[in-house]
């Protein structure tokens, strides 16, 4: 059922005597009364976060320690680009065991080509022509079980032990753990760096108990951050968190916002309005219209330039542009939304 709009007789807009000027009607300008589902808002705090769905965590390859870190949080980085050399005694220790898996090889193939030619004069028997083969394959086998290790151990590495840590994406740096000459243990399972593209941010708003019931999936929310005064960007809620914070029980909700622009920043604090649309309709005015009087509020109902009147009118709620009413005037009628206030003490001197 309708709040505010109940049939009632429209107000009658008198000629009060007053006549607008040509001059004042060019400062004037008009808006229309109008019936509109109720929009309660909810007003919560929120930060900016990266989207965790679109980022890539890069860990070290083998312990060592950091002796050239090139990047830092907020950089800009290209795909292949290096972020971090490490010299790794584990790398080098592979390389070291890679040369001698080389000469074993080169050792073992010498002596296959030995035996295979006493073996062809009759001098060797098949059993040593076998086993020098045998011998072949399991040097080989060694060899690249170490270059395997290296490709992953040490994928860009040099024989000195020294590797590096390069970008797989475009992207920005969010999160930076080491610095030049951080130690990495064997057993450190932290990552050393985060990468993210930004294109797309999470924005985690808290919600107390009380306002629980007033969060769904899908509300539509306008996000706005202290660095763009004005600026409004709007998104869904898509995903509501099951349990409440046990340090300041509120519960989690997460926006997610293009970012295309990147003008929004990780850890950004933000105001996040969700739109609570309910079934209920009023009637509905700008806010700029209002005059406020003696603790009444007032409008200018404009029907031409000579009929023009004052309206008393009974405020439900103002949220933000947006004000409903009880009543006082009804849908459709033109009300003075700019120098009001002057239209108004002429009218009243009338």
């Amino acid at each position: 059922m309708a709040t505010g709009c109940k049939g009632k007789p429209e107000p009658e807009v008198k000629n009060s005597g007053f006549v607008l000027s040509d001059t004042m009607a060019k400062m004037i300008a008009l808006d229309t009364v109008r019936t509109a589902a109720i929009d309660n808002q909810l007003t919560l705090s929120g930060e900016i976060s990266f989207n965790e769905n679109n980022v890539i965590k890069l860990f070290p390859r083998s312990s060592g320690q950091v002796t050239e870190s090139r990047v830092t949080v907020g950089d800009k980085v290209s795909k292949g680009q290096t972020l971090a050399v490490i010299r790794s005694a584990d790398v080098a220790g592979n390389y070291s065991d890679l040369s001698g898996a080389e000469a074993d090889v080169a050792i073992a193939q010498r002596q296959l080509d030995n035996t295979g030619s006493l073996y062809k004069s009759g001098i060797a028997s098949e059993k040593d022509y076998a086993e020098a083969k045998q011998n072949l394959l399991k040097a080989q086998a060694a060899k690249e079980k170490i270059q395997s290790l290296l490709s992953i151990n040490g994928a860009g590495s040099k024989p000195g032990g020294v590797y590096t840590v390069t970008s797989p994406i475009d992207g920005y740096i969010v999160e930076k753990k080491i610095n030049a000459g951080s130690f990495i243990r064997p057993d450190m399972g932290d990552n050393l760096f985060t990468i993210s593209d930004l294109k797309n941010v999470w924005v985690w708003a808290n919600v107390f108990e009380t306002d629980i019931p007033r969060i769904k999936t899908g509300s539509s929310v306008q996000v706005s951050t202290l660095a763009y005064p004005g600026k409004v960007f709007n998104g869904k809620v898509d995903q509501i968190s099951e349990v409440l914070d046990p340090t300041n029980k509120a519960m989690r909700v997460r926006v997610s916002l293009d970012n295309s622009g990147l003008l929004l920043k990780p850890e950004m604090f933000a105001k996040v309005q969700v739109s609570d649309v309910q079934q209920q309709t009023a009637i509905c005015i700008p806010t700029r219209a209002l005059i406020s009087e003696d603790g009444k509020d007032f409008v200018i109902v404009y029907k031409d330039n000579s009929h023009m009147s004052i309206a008393e009118v009974k405020i439900m709620k103002t949220l933000g542009d947006i004000t409903y009413l009880y009543e006082g005037v009804n849908p459709g009628q033109l009300l003075v939304v700019k120098n009001q206030l002057l239209l108004f003490q002429q009218l009243l001197n009338d």
